[in-house]
């Protein structure tokens, strides 16, 4: 009698000792799947993005803002503001696909491309140093020869970079449109197809304008307000170039939200935003933010300015990348 007691209460410790860790998994799962909720899109928390390639930089232009900003969404249900880099377009869009993100801050052509992957909702538009739209111009040297656009078939363009709206989107749309062929070369140096515009990317402004004064390229493309700067076009060099070609203004940049966002969320994030170039508490906020001046309702021309450029990104992305 004893032997089998025993072994019934060896047996039942066995049992339970084989279920344990099937329990346990159960509790953990239940516990992750309660956080998993808490941590789902409309949990009170508020996420901006940043595509950044310097996420120390970006935090320290986005936190002030975003600081300012959830206090003000209380009465909707936003108790937090958290911060969300992305290395790039993809994986940004795939964070606003996925609810990790709620809103991004971004250049015209980039807020296209997120809404054509991730279907994010242009909110408003953003105003920096003043200036709410801009266009890119295209320049060369006077000695060149060059005068328009049409001139341009085997000659060589240098652009900032692929993801930038005012030197590679627009720019290369307009040129597309053109019915003028681009394709990337090695070095200044690679030789052109007939008929085809070679170009090259050159990180920054500075180095455009460079590049076209040294003779390293033909042409050059960027924005009227960096054309302006000295910093970005010495004057030294500007005396020598010649506009040859512009673009239509486009917004200089736009707020996006992510689609099934709540709606109560999104109508008071607008409000905030739009009333606090009028809050002198926003004021170094703003600042901050890429130094923001006010953020505008998206008026009919500035809509059919964006539809514009998301149909030229469309265009860049199938006929040149």
């Amino acid at each position: 009698m004893i032997d089998s007691a025993r072994r019934t209460v060896l047996l039942t410790l066995f049992v339970l000792a084989a279920l344990l860790p099937a329990w346990v998994s159960a509790q953990t799962t239940a516990t992750l799947g309660s956080h998993a909720v808490s941590a789902a899109p409309d949990d009170g928390v508020l996420v901006i993005g940043r595509i950044s390639d310097d996420p120390k930089a970006h935090y320290e232009q986005l936190k002030p803002l975003l600081d300012y900003v959830v206090p003000r969404m209380a009465d909707v249900g936003i108790r937090e503001g958290r911060i969300l880099m992305a290395k790039d377009v993809q994986q940004m869009a795939s964070y606003l696909r996925r609810g990790r993100v709620d809103w991004v801050t971004e250049t015209a052509g980039t807020a296209m491309l997120l809404q054509q992957r991730a279907h994010a909702q242009p909110l408003l538009l953003t105003e920096r140093d003043g200036t709410s739209h801009y266009h890119s111009l295209f320049f060369a040297r006077r000695d060149s020869g060059l005068r328009s656009l049409d001139d341009l078939r085997g000659h060589s363009v240098a652009f900032q970079r692929s993801s930038s709206t005012s030197a590679y989107f627009a720019p290369v749309a307009v040129l597309l449109g053109r019915g003028l062929p681009l394709e990337i070369l090695l070095s200044p140096t690679d030789h052109i197809a007939t008929g085809a515009v070679g170009y090259l990317f050159a990180r920054s402004e500075l180095n455009i304008s460079t590049w076209v004064h040294k003779r390293l390229v033909d042409v050059g493309v960027m924005s009227n307000i960096d054309w302006n700067n000295p910093q970005r076009v010495p004057m030294a060099f500007r005396r020598d170039f010649v506009v040859i070609g512009k673009t239509e203004d486009y917004p200089r940049a736009v707020e996006v939200v992510r689609e099934g966002m709540n709606p109560r969320v999104q109508a008071r994030l607008r409000e905030v935003l739009v009333d606090a170039a009028n809050d002198p508490d926003a004021g170094e906020a703003l600042l901050r933010f890429f130094k923001t001046t006010r953020f505008l309702p998206i008026d009919p021309a500035s809509q059919h300015a964006l539809e514009r450029i998301s149909a030229g990104v469309a265009r860049v992305r199938a006929e040149v990348e």
